[in-house]
């Protein structure tokens, strides 16, 4: 049996002994001075099981996904075509630049990094990194780009994503047509003229940073060590994190504009500190239907994991007094994901984490439809040597560009604390 199957059917176990308590409750049977502390202690032993099974499944999933990199993915440059370095030439030029710098390199192996980091410059049009930093190979920036999908709530809730081979920026209409519907047209009647009305915004391509990732010399020469595959991920989880930073609450101000930025309130609370089961209900029909039913994997609630402790705790009411039966459904079976009311939930540690007045608290919707990713495809990244040469290590910093904004506000609604 595998671990993942096993904690799964404890886990279920465990939820079984809860809702005994939800269903004696919901009988009117008499609850001893212990049950509230087994219940709670219940509640507790599910989330240490849940996070050892997500962590399991996180864990294969990117190892499965860089297993199946295909390391002889043509080299791309910025515009999206194969580039003429010879693709395992320049896949090799790239490792071994990362192992050993820009001096152990051959004359041939030096050319071609200098000859793709010249086509990116002259097709992004910028100038990051002239001072060393070269096109990655497209299997490099694909382990990049799938760590930062664990990293992103956004991402992982639905959004829509644009990849585009260059950076210039893009008009991109909005439209909320969801007032609108045809009409019964009578016999030699004319028919009514209804437009569409559009708004428009620009996708821009914002230039992010990983920041400086320090490596230890011995390391990065072990010739056992993945180091493209370590410095992605490393990458890939930074980046990810300031990316979804700014797709949650950015301000759209030189920067892209968050989804809790832009979208509107569907619910606001009959208080700041409380959050009710009926408030939860009304956030979920303030989305036109329509938007509702598209597919699961577009439509969520998205949260903080603190406020999804503290939602896993709301009971409905059929039991009176607050002992009804929780509202949050926990899986137990591989490949189904956890719900409330009957909607997967994304944890987003960039929204607001306390019940707390004019606190955003939850986001529900169909985020495919209400928010839009642009990414620019590829990367760079920098190697900086003598400067950490006293600490024997060696410094990276990689480079991706994007930018995101709301593309329909009634997509996605926001319960907001009074």
């Amino acid at each position: 049996m595998s671990d993942s199957k096993a904690l799964r059917e404890k886990r279920a176990g465990i939820w079984a002994q809860a809702q005994e308590f939800a269903e004696r409750a919901k009988k009117g049977e008499e609850m001893s001075a212990e049950d509230p502390a087994a219940w709670e202690r219940a509640l507790a032993d599910d989330d240490a099981l849940k996070l050892q099974i997500d962590n399991l499944a996180r864990t294969s999933a990117l190892d499965s996904e860089f297993r199946n990199i295909d390391e002889q993915t043509p080299v791309l440059d910025a515009r999206g075509r194969e580039t003429t370095a010879g693709d395992n030439g320049y896949r090799e030029a790239f490792n071994q630049y990362l192992r050993y710098g820009l001096n152990d390199l051959t004359t041939e192996q030096r050319q071609l990094l200098r000859e793709n980091f010249s086509a990116e410059k002259r097709a992004q049009g910028t100038t990051t990194g002239g001072a060393g930093g070269y096109t990655v190979p497209q299997g490099f920036w694909a382990k990049v780009t799938e760590t930062m999908k664990y990293y992103g709530g956004v991402l992982a809730a639905g959004a829509e994503t644009l990849d585009t081979d260059a950076g210039q920026d893009i008009p991109w209409p909005t439209n909320d047509d969801t007032s609108n519907e045809g009409a019964l047209l009578a016999e030699n009647t004319q028919i009514t003229e209804q437009d569409l009305t559009f708004g428009q915004k620009t996708l821009d391509a914002y230039t992010y940073t990983s920041k400086l990732i320090r490596v230890s010399l011995q390391l990065i020469q072990d010739s056992g060590i993945d180091v493209e595959a370590f410095v992605g991920r490393k990458a890939g989880e930074r980046l990810g994190r300031i990316y979804n930073n700014h797709q949650t609450v950015g301000t759209g101000s030189s920067q892209p504009q968050g989804v809790i930025t832009g979208a509107t309130t569907g619910k606001t609370t009959a208080g700041g500190t409380a959050i009710l089961y009926n408030e939860i209900v009304d956030l979920v029909h303030s989305v036109d239907v329509a938007y509702r039913n598209a597919p699961p994997t577009e439509v969520a609630f998205m949260m903080h994991d603190l406020i999804l402790a503290y939602v896993r705790k709301i009971r409905d009411d059929s039991g009176g007094s607050g002992l009804g039966r929780p509202i949050w459904e926990p899986s137990v079976q591989v490949g189904v994901p956890d719900s409330l009311l009957g909607y997967r939930v994304v944890v987003n540690n960039h929204m607001a984490s306390t019940v707390a007045t004019t606190n955003k608290t939850i986001a529900f919707g169909n985020f495919r439809a209400g928010y839009v990713v642009r990414r620019v495809n590829g990367g760079q990244l920098m190697r900086l040597e003598e400067r950490y040469a006293d600490y024997l290590q060696v410094g990276f910093f990689a480079f991706g560009r994007m930018d995101a904004l709301v593309q329909d506000s009634s997509a996605v609604k926001l319960l907001v604390q009074a």
